[in-house]
């Protein structure tokens, strides 16, 4: 799409229950007949921005998209992440539900689109019957068992050996850093290095017992897609995680690679070479029933 195809975003605030105030996107249907509202469930450390192109090609769709950064994070972080209290499940729970809420509508179908943590976060929404279908990419139990032999390596190095002590003189998880995303708060770091000590991520941890009967309580369509070279969230660690939505219409895909082969990795489903397979997940969304979710 050239540069004059393309949508503005409206930059707009959401107000979660707790009050805490969230910066958020809205990009408008183009043709302004809104076919139905998309909310972009990010991937932890992912500012909102890196999902503009794909909420572009959407808006271009039909569809009206909501964008917005998890509290703590990009737009929605505070002067300083030092002493930031919150959990990692408030994103869901708080974040994502006031967003739930911001688009949700009787007259049009409102559609979850889930990367990584997005497509945890399901399961955490209060309001997640309000959405009649989620799409998710990359989402899988976080465990370094499931990873390719390398990539669980490095990966273990980094919880145990390289980030406890920059955390410890931070007081936050400096993953800038790093390069690798967003600076995140002290209790996403906490919660996240716990539970991805579990081969079914936090469904094992004794302490977050209820969730299992949470994610029980989702019963609507959801297909899990991953790709193959996806280091952080191959197939069979997207099975274990997905397993806790025992009682949605839950199928999977495994994606070999992007049309010419360019691989895909865990971030490549949002770059510009994944258009094809928004396509695919736009068409699902139709195939899966028009309808508006409950109130």
């Amino acid at each position: 799409m050239d540069d004059a195809g393309k949508t503005s975003g409206e930059p707009v605030t959401l107000i979660a229950a707790d009050g805490y105030r969230l910066g958020a996107t809205l990009f408008p249907a183009a043709n302004g007949k809104v076919r139905a509202h998309l909310l972009m469930a990010g991937a932890t450390g992912v500012p909102q921005g890196f999902y503009r192109r794909f909420a572009e090609y959407a808006s271009q769709r039909g569809f009206s998209v909501l964008t917005l950064d998890y509290r703590g994070v990009g737009q929605s972080r505070p002067a300083s992440l030092r002493g930031f209290r919150m959990s990692y499940l408030d994103w869901g729970r708080l974040d994502l539900a006031a967003a739930v809420d911001a688009l949700h509508s009787e007259r049009v179908p409102l559609y979850l689109v889930g990367h990584s943590f997005g497509g945890h976060a399901l399961g955490l929404l209060p309001n997640h019957r309000r959405i009649s279908a989620c799409y998710s990419f990359g989402s899988g139990a976080g465990w370094a068992g499931w990873m390719p032999l390398l990539e669980g390596i490095k990966v273990r190095l980094l919880w145990h050996l390289i980030l406890p002590p920059l955390v410890a003189w931070k007081g936050f998880m400096p993953w800038r850093l790093l390069g690798m995303g967003e600076d995140l708060p002290l209790s996403v770091y906490r919660d996240w290095k716990k539970w991805c000590r579990y081969p079914r991520y936090f469904f094992d941890d004794p302490d977050m017992a209820h969730l299992r009967q949470q994610y029980a309580e989702v019963r609507l369509p959801l297909l899990a897609a991953t790709a193959l070279d996806d280091p952080w969230a191959p197939p069979r660690s997207r099975d274990a995680f997905a397993s806790g939505y025992r009682n949605a219409a839950l199928a999977v895909r495994d994606i070999a690679a992007l049309p010419g082969g360019a691989p895909i990795g865990h971030m490549g489903y949002f770059r510009a070479a994944a258009q094809p397979l928004w396509d695919e997940m736009f068409d699902w969304f139709q195939a899966s029933g028009h309808r508006s979710g409950a109130g």
